[in-house]
């Protein structure tokens, strides 16, 4: 077997999607790091642990990721979803940051 990732179109059998999901799932973990470390920075630049949660902004967040997902002709309503778990999970790993401090 090749070490070859095929795009989704390309690929023929469970074993060529299987791959491609899986290194999907690790290029998503290489984002999903560099966001949290944002969150690092977030909760170190942030003046008081309030000032972690904001509904304003996490609103804005999912509707870009609503319009995105639109976009690509994604699920709106499963990326909103997604979405608001993402956001959770980084105010409650920021949150612990800057409990940290």
């Amino acid at each position: 077997m090749s070490d070859t990732i095929l795009t989704g179109p390309d690929c023929s059998t469970m074993a060529e999607v299987r791959a491609g999901v899986d290194q999907v799932d690790r290029d998503l973990i290489a984002l999903l790091a560099r966001r949290f470390a944002y969150m690092d920075a977030a909760a170190r630049i942030k003046p008081e642990r309030g000032a972690v949660r904001d509904e304003g902004r996490k609103a804005q967040v999912i509707s870009n990721a609503i319009t995105a997902a639109q976009a690509a002709g994604l699920p709106a309503d499963a990326i909103a979803d997604l979405w608001d778990l993402l956001v959770e999970a980084s105010i409650a790993y920021e949150l612990a940051a800057f409990d940290r401090r």
